[in-house]
């Protein structure tokens, strides 16, 4: 058993953080043919968000990894750049490398968060923030983090720029595996900025 199966967490933010990674996987690299099949296998119910998740696993058992793979380079990596700029930065600087990085970055510090040796993004990419969210809810690297340092972090981090990244993948000329994941991530920020305004 891990520290972190030893650590008692509520079943709704172990749900909660599970959605967090997903989103996080499926936005860092292309999802293999294993990711693949296991989205197809999901299935939600009727809210907005669970059936966005519908969408997306009949998406993917229509789609090939090669297929996926090409969709996301256009989107996200491109000749000299992609589609979509993933980075908060971007979207509320209009440049990357500025000081939401800067702030980012020393809220890491304070957490003992920091970039792995072997990746060469910027932190403040959408899929770095969505692993990171996850990580801190069930407490990966330490203690599960409160609500309140949850929502600080959200607040921060996440909700100025998040949903209109989402928004923007889910209309993006070249999204078709991409426009349900945008539609989840979308989706999955109004019930979380709702959630934390409620605990408030």
């Amino acid at each position: 058993m891990t520290a972190a199966e030893a650590i008692d967490i509520a079943p709704e933010d172990r749900q909660r953080a599970d959605l967090y990674n997903f989103l996080g996987l499926l936005l860092s690299n292309p999802p293999d043919e294993l990711l693949i099949a296991q989205v197809a296998g999901l299935a939600g119910d009727d809210s907005e968000l669970g059936k966005a998740i519908t969408t997306l696993a009949k998406l993917a058992k229509l789609s090939k990894p090669k297929t996926v793979q090409s969709e996301f380079n256009a989107l996200f990596i491109g000749l000299g750049r992609g589609e979509l700029l993933p980075y908060a930065s971007y979207y509320l600087t209009g440049f990357l490398n500025e000081k939401p990085l800067a702030t980012l970055r020393q809220d890491m510090a304070a957490r003992g968060l920091a970039r792995a040796a072997n990746v060469f993004e910027p932190e403040d990419n959408i899929a770095s923030l969505m692993e990171m969210m996850g990580a801190m809810i069930v407490g990966r690297f330490g203690s599960p983090a409160s609500l309140e340092t949850q929502r600080t972090f959200f607040n921060r981090h996440i909700a100025p720029w998040a949903s209109h990244f989402f928004a923007d993948l889910e209309g993006a000329k070249t999204s078709v595996f991409y426009a349900p994941v945008g539609t989840v991530g979308r989706a999955f920020m109004e019930v979380e900025t709702e959630a934390f305004r409620m605990a408030g």
